[in-house]
């Protein structure tokens, strides 16, 4: 479903129980109007994790536009004794009029980082938290994994093939993280028409399996798709189905596909007998159940291209990014949560990623106290998503996004790149904590 369509479906109902519980009972004591300010940011990294990426933002921006209680949300809170009449008027008349602020797509976020932050009426406010968790904790984690993989591959092409390991909708939006992430393509198609991302495919096992041999197979896709397309050659012996590639395609064959077995030695093993066959400029392309461990394992071996699924799509051990949605401030004075290991720092947040002269990130720095003293080569993170209850006309498009993952990447010190369990990238410094 689109979610920047006006006239399309509602995002209302995306939401928990407890939120209008909340609103119901805030309007009744006459709470609901008090001005408010909730924050989204990750106590931690998912185990392992050096860094996170920023993803989901633009998403969040159409959700938050389509959040609207139409007649047939209504309807279905009155039936099922969810909310009473003075909250159902008051969802009916719903639109958001607030102000929202955060990271752009493609930054990347550590423990404390102010991700997100809302302000305006409590009852506004805290409606949208389930709304904003579901979409940054998702798209969060797939970009998070994602980039992880990309670094792995080291300039090599990796497609996003996941699609049939998740719910429909999931699949959709985690195309779309995985290319903000630096993936090259993805294979579902409605995250091309939606979001413009490259998809690509050719063909399964089931379609070598439908003809009486292979050679008919490979015959039929290079007649559909021409000798540029890649075959698919482990369905039956992995050096007879190179043979039969070459013998009906030619040695202007674009590339083979290999989707199990041990892909160091088969991928040593197929460019020789590639090579052997005049096929030297045959890619070899590799797929099957790769994570950012199993890519980097493949780094020496003459590997063209990736083909990853399942790990993207489950963020790759980390399904979510543990985002949470905090209320740190209440008529303009800190709130702070004390609970043991649970605890907040009360009053809006401001931040800064601070930079050598060489542009390597070396901190980054956030204050509940305006805005962080500013040095030479300071980079502001936050922007503006909604000015109130508008959404900013200028927001980057997705193809700036990527770069901006790909320039927060680079900026990062190597060590914070490395697969192994370590500190965080950068230390995030908290000033004038409350």
């Amino acid at each position: 479903m689109r979610l920047d369509d006006p006239d399309g479906p509602s995002t209302a109902l995306l939401t928990d129980h407890y939120e209008l519980t909340m609103v119901s009972a805030s309007l009744r004591e006459g709470t609901a109007d008090r001005q408010c300010a909730f924050e989204v940011f990750g106590r931690r990294l998912p185990p392992g994790r050096r860094y996170g990426v920023v993803a989901g933002t633009a998403r969040l921006v159409e959700a938050v536009s389509a959040f609207r209680f139409g007649p047939a949300e209504i309807s279905f809170l009155h039936e099922n004794g969810v909310v009473d009449e003075p909250t159902a008027d008051w969802l009916a008349a719903y639109r958001f009029s607030g102000d929202i602020d955060g990271y752009t797509e493609g930054e990347l976020c550590f423990p404390g980082s102010p991700i997100l932050t809302v302000t305006g009426t409590f009852a506004e406010c805290v409606v949208l938290e389930t709304l904003v968790l579901s979409i940054l904790n998702h798209d969060c984690a797939i970009a998070s994994a994602a980039a992880r993989m990309v670094t792995a591959a080291r300039g090599r092409p990796l497609i996003e093939m996941g699609s049939r390991r998740t719910h429909e909708e999931a699949a959709v939006a985690a195309a779309r993280a995985a290319y903000l992430a630096g993936f090259s393509a993805t294979s579902n198609l409605e995250a091309g028409r939606r979001y413009a991302v490259p998809t690509a495919g050719t063909a399964s096992h089931a379609f070598t399996l439908l003809h009486d041999d292979e050679a008919s197979a490979f015959a039929s896709q290079v007649s559909a798709l021409g000798k540029q397309t890649t075959l698919l050659v482990d369905t039956y012996d992995i050096g007879q189905g190179i043979r039969t590639a070459i013998a009906v395609a030619g040695p202007g064959l674009g590339a083979i596909r290999i989707d199990s077995g041990d892909l160091s030695a088969l991928a040593v093993q197929s460019r020789q007998l590639l090579d052997s066959l005049g096929a030297v400029d045959t890619r070899i392309i590799v797929s099957g159940d790769l994570d950012e461990y199993a890519i980097a394992a493949l780094a020496a071996e003459p590997v063209d291209a990736y083909g990853a699924g399942t790990a993207v799509v489950t963020g790759s051990g980390a399904p979510t990014a543990n985002l949470v949605y905090k209320l740190v401030e209440v008529d303009g004075r800190p709130v702070v949560k004390r609970s043991e290991h649970k605890a907040t720092i009360g009053g809006r947040k401001t931040a800064i990623r601070r930079h050598k002269p060489t542009g390597t990130a070396t901190e980054e720095v956030v204050t509940s106290q305006g805005r962080p003293t500013q040095e030479p080569h300071d980079r502001d993170l936050q922007r503006t998503f909604f000015r109130g209850g508008a959404a900013a006309p200028d927001l980057p498009t997705l193809a700036e996004s990527r770069e901006r993952t790909r320039e927060s990447l680079i900026s990062i010190p190597w060590e914070g790149l490395k697969l192994s369990a370590g500190d965080p990238a950068i230390p995030v410094v908290m000033q004038g904590a409350r």
